[in-house]
């Protein structure tokens, strides 16, 4: 999955994800985690997704919430594994 960052400012942080399902994800964990404004916006149809980013330090919250994400993950993947 391919990352760019648009703006990256003290309390603001603005990213291009290439992946919808990421951008809408990453901001109901970014909501969870205490943003103070979390959204994404596609301008067109062809354009890929950009998350902004409002917050005492963007980029911890980012990681943060990615970090939330990964441990749900890896709980649902043990969850799955005991089914067996």
């Amino acid at each position: 999955m391919e990352i760019k960052v648009l703006k990256d400012e003290k309390n603001e942080l603005d990213i291009e994800l290439s992946n919808l399902t990421i951008a809408e994800v990453l901001r109901v964990y970014l909501n969870k985690q205490g943003a103070k404004l979390a959204a994404w916006r596609k301008e067109h149809q062809t354009k890929n997704p950009i998350l902004h980013i409002e917050g005492n330090n963007p980029r911890k919250l980012l990681k943060s919430a990615i970090t939330a994400l990964e441990k749900e993950i890896d709980k649902t993947v043990d969850e799955f594994k005991k089914l067996k």
